[in-house]
């Protein structure tokens, strides 16, 4: 099992299950909800996952014309969660967990880059991992 917070602890996270998998994202929405030159996910289905605390959360049309919500502390600030919303407004089966949350690295290595496109010039291809120009199906 693996667990973490924000960065104030006031959201906690708990994953029960094994990820699904994980991923780098270098979309311009990840980079300025990170800080980063792109974010860290891992994905997990949403049974396995217990989410304490009260994170508020906005909403954005992706690229794939799917709501998404991301999650984030009220207080400190720190980017949690995101979850990809079907049309019934419901959760899809799976959430996007921000990896740097978890107070151990999960040792899971990203198989997978999306949004390639917009990787900075200057971030090297992560070796072995599928590069995606787009938002696929993990």
């Amino acid at each position: 099992m693996a667990s973490g917070s924000c960065y104030c602890g006031n959201v906690r996270i708990e994953l029960t299950g094994e990820p699904v998998t994980a991923s780098l994202c270098h979309c311009l929405d990840c980079r300025k909800l990170t800080g980063g030159p792109f974010s860290y996910n891992v994905v997990v289905k949403i049974s396995d996952l217990k989410i304490t605390g009260d994170p508020k959360q906005v909403s954005k049309t992706g690229d794939s014309g799917s709501e998404i919500k991301n999650y984030f502390c009220s207080e400190c600030g720190t980017p949690v969660y995101a979850q990809k919303i079907k049309a019934s407004g419901e959760p899809e089966e799976i959430t996007i967990v921000r990896a740097g949350v978890f107070d151990e690295v999960t040792g899971r290595k990203p198989t997978a880059e999306l949004f390639t496109k917009s990787r900075l010039n200057w971030v090297a291809p992560l070796e072995g991992a599928d590069q995606f120009p787009a938002m696929v199906q993990l």
